[in-house]
């Protein structure tokens, strides 16, 4: 395999940030890394069922253009990596948030392209969304709910004997965010 072969471009050609063509082991790289905070070529290597030296050429392509750096460690040949810390926790937050956001969008619409090659119990999903009318503090008190619903599994991600026979990741996305008025709805109310 050459470089010319690892930096092909997937099925689509948008880029993954300036002047890194978006290609499959990135994405599930930097997906991993939203997912579990820090990895090692060798661990995404053994989660993601690619070799460790591609987990590891992607690793430092993304760190080179800035997505990724390597996160403290005590020393050995182990290189574990994480998501870029911007300089500002606003700018870092909001970066994370839209790199989040992308990539749910993404793995959403791989699930829906895809889901008729996945084994029968499998093929449905359970998608929903709701509008409420809640204050703010109601919005946190739901947030906190959501949560606390999902802390007993949240383990299992580090502890792979805690998961059941049959268990496979799951993405969990949950929004809560007010909606704000359009422009047209705010004309529309004063005539």
């Amino acid at each position: 395999m050459t470089e010319d072969d690892v930096n092909a471009p997937a099925a689509r050609s948008r880029t993954a940030g300036e002047g890194l063509r978006e290609h499959e082991v990135r994405t599930a790289l930097l997906e991993l890394l939203a997912e579990v905070g820090a990895v090692t070529a060798t661990e995404a290597a053994a989660r993601l069922g690619y070799s460790s030296g591609l987990c590891s050429f992607h690793l430092r392509q993304l760190a080179r253009h800035g997505h990724i750096e390597e996160a403290p460690h005590s020393g050995g040949r182990a290189r574990p990596w994480r998501l870029r810390r911007s300089a500002s926790a606003s700018d870092s937050s909001e970066d994370f948030g839209d790199l989040a956001r992308g990539l749910e969008d993404e793995s959403w619409q791989h699930w829906l392209d895809q889901r008729e090659q996945a084994p029968a119990e499998w093929r449905r999903d359970e998608a929903f969304s709701a509008v409420a009318y809640l204050t703010p503090e109601e919005m946190s008190r739901m947030a906190a709910v959501i949560r606390r619903a999902l802390a007993p599994y949240q383990d299992r991600d580090q502890r792979p004997l805690a998961r059941p026979e049959g268990a496979r990741p799951v993405a969990l996305i949950t929004r809560l965010f007010p909606l704000l008025p359009h422009p047209t709805d705010d004309a529309a109310g004063e005539g």
